[in-house]
């Protein structure tokens, strides 16, 4: 179920408004050491939602924008990416195998980025929705994909989709290839790194605006952007309260992934032992009949943000996310919290694969 009221006893006693400049600088030295090829635009904006803090009364809400990475269209990928694809390189990989949902923002950020650097790319597309639509087989992220040059085929709902890459990989090497498999979404602890770096970059951007943040709030599937953002606000000793909003899996499952990708990303950068189950926080309510269709919910937050603040805003991402702020902060979730963050993690192009769901008036005739 989801979490009610934060109490202000119930978080961390505030030391200071932000992690100090030494704790700042011990991180980056942390991360400089693990190769990273620059691929996105950073910093990416920090920015005021005021129309929508009008409109709901209640705390000052903010967006990070992960949408404007720069690569493809942007997204959260492109910062995992960012480590992902120098692992690669520094294996000598010449093609990049990686899985996703039919609509996935990292299938195609991960086209994109192999485009970049001239390797061959192919991406195996699960069917987790059932959809035979031409829309959403075709349009939004896969045809990105395809315009990318990316190689693109389809497996059922339900398959192994690692055991699924690990066979493709057996037949490119035995084809004289050296392939790269990055997991779905990116998520492992090389991938989750960029993931940390964001959380450096928050806290930097918070402590040179004069700003207190109280909490970031994101949508969280594949657990890559959540465990890396728990792991460098553990390593930053920062007491911004993270609220992941599932978008996939139930509660315990989410959380538990999470969790060990945070404690295997941490120890990558020194701070394992400061990682506690209790900061993995995942309110799976929003979910709705599955990951990848569309809720009512969903659809009205789209809706609103796009009119409120003209922010496009993905359906099975952060859309669902965006649900789960705009209605725990109706039922007073947040407390007396003065500031909190949205990370917007990319995906509009999604768009385009489900403009059946939001039920739009058509074109009025001249």
């Amino acid at each position: 179920m989801g979490e009610g009221h934060i109490s202000g006893a119930a978080r961390h006693v505030r030391q200071s408004a932000w992690p100090s400049a030494a704790r700042r600088k011990d991180l980056a030295s942390a991360l400089a050491a693990f190769p990273r090829v620059r691929l996105g635009h950073f910093p990416t904006p920090l920015e005021p939602m005021d129309r929508l803090t009008e409109h709901l009364g209640g705390p000052r809400f903010w967006v990070k924008r992960d949408d404007c990475t720069g690569l493809s269209s942007g997204g959260n990928k492109t910062r995992k990416l960012e480590f992902l694809m120098a692992d690669a390189l520094g294996e000598g990989a010449d093609t990049i195998i990686t899985q996703g949902a039919t609509q996935s923002n990292h299938a195609r950020q991960t086209a994109a980025a192999a485009a970049r650097l001239g390797m061959a790319c192919h991406i195996l597309l699960e069917d987790r929705t059932g959809s035979a639509d031409p829309e959403y087989t075709l349009s939004g992220n896969v045809f990105l994909d395809r315009l990318h040059g990316a190689t693109v085929a389809k497996r059922r709902g339900g398959a192994d989709m690692t055991a699924e890459m690990e066979l493709l990989a057996a037949e490119l090497r035995a084809a004289g290839r050296k392939p790269y498999v990055i997991p779905g979404g990116g998520s492992n602890s090389t991938g989750a790194l960029g993931y940390v770096n964001c959380a450096l970059e928050l806290c930097e951007q918070s402590a040179t605006m004069g700003l207190k943040i109280d909490a970031l709030i994101h949508a969280t599937g594949s657990a890559g952007t959540q465990a890396g953002l728990v792991a460098g606000l553990a390593a930053l000793e920062s007491d911004i309260e993270l609220r992941g909003i599932g978008v996939r899996a139930p509660q315990d499952k989410q959380e538990s992934m999470v969790f060990e990708l945070a404690k295997r990303t941490g120890a990558r950068i020194g701070c394992e032992e400061a990682i506690r189950r209790e900061d993995v926080r995942a309110n799976c309510d929003y979910v709705g009949a599955g990951y990848g269709i569309p809720t009512q919910g969903m659809v009205e937050s789209v809706k609103l943000l796009a009119e409120l603040e003209g922010l496009l805003f993905d359906p099975v991402y952060s859309g669902k996310g965006l649900d789960g702020l705009i209605d725990l902060t109706r039922k007073g979730t947040f407390g007396d919290m003065e500031n909190i963050v949205f990370l917007h993690t990319g995906g509009s192009a999604a768009l385009f694969g489900y403009t059946g769901a939001f039920n739009l008036p058509g074109y009025q005739a001249n």
